[in-house]
């Protein structure tokens, strides 16, 4: 059985991965959720100096002080970066590393750059006004639509979606991934595409070709950016296909 250690994308908390943790149990896996530092019962300890390297340190800290071994790293949207920078921290201790809707980040990138410059630019006005010059609040729902596909959350997910979000501490958006050393070519990678991946892959982004390509592993995911609220059973069926695709390639190079 697998080892899977779950990151929440911006504004989230460990919270969000109950259900699908709890799925993964019942299947015999081991599911430890993360709440990184600013987030969720986590804010009291954000602040202006919370960054990328931060939330690197709470993955590999977590994995560390739990002694865990053959890790699968799960990253959802903006924890690609963090998990990214794990990753290459992590040695032995990895065996996989999932990007659920999301890709890996190069060296240099922060997410900033995912953004056109204009709405960067409002990100940093409304950080400026309305968060005290380091907090990033979640938008209305209805903008947040506007870049990120709602699908498959009902009003009553939606509104535990804006409920329980906190505000992202935004120097983890500002902040360039200066740590991304590649795990190693015996790391398992695996992409989870929902409808948003999706579309830039059938769009032919250049900066996503890579993962269309071995050694990666793609599944597919119906339903939108947030599939452990949307589709929690569904998203964990497709990491147990995940690991239990790896367990029968290993059984049968045996």
């Amino acid at each position: 059985m697998a080892t899977f250690v779950l990151v929440p994308g911006a504004w989230l908390g460990a919270w969000a991965w109950e259900e699908t943790a709890r799925a993964l149990r019942g299947r015999g896996h081991t599911a430890v959720a993360v709440t990184l530092t600013g987030l969720a019962e986590r804010a009291d300890l954000g602040g202006p100096q919370t960054d990328v390297n931060t939330h690197i340190g709470d993955i590999t800290g977590l994995v560390e002080a739990q002694d865990l071994r053959g890790v699968t790293l799960v990253a959802h949207s903006y924890a690609a970066a963090p998990v990214t920078g794990a990753a290459g921290r992590l040695g032995d201790r990895l065996e996989r590393v999932v990007y659920v809707d999301s890709a890996p980040f190069a060296a240099g990138m922060c997410m900033l750059d995912l953004m056109p410059p204009q709405i960067a630019d409002q990100l940093r006005e409304q950080v400026t006004a309305f968060g005290d010059g380091w907090q990033l609040a979640m938008p209305p729902i209805d903008v947040l639509g506007t870049s990120s596909s709602l699908d498959g959350l009902d009003e009553a997910q939606r509104e535990r979606l804006l409920a329980h979000a906190t505000p992202q501490p935004f120097g983890t958006y500002t902040q360039p991934l200066t740590d991304a050393v590649d795990p190693g070519p015996e790391v398992d990678r695996v992409l989870i595409a929902c409808h948003d991946v999706k579309a830039l892959l059938e769009a032919g982004i250049p900066m996503l070709a890579h993962l269309t390509q071995p050694p990666w592993r793609r599944f597919d995911l119906p339903t939108g950016h947030w599939p452990m609220l949307s589709a929690p059973a569904e998203l964990a069926g497709t990491l147990d296909a995940v690991a239990s695709w790896a367990r029968q390639i290993s059984a049968a190079r045996a």
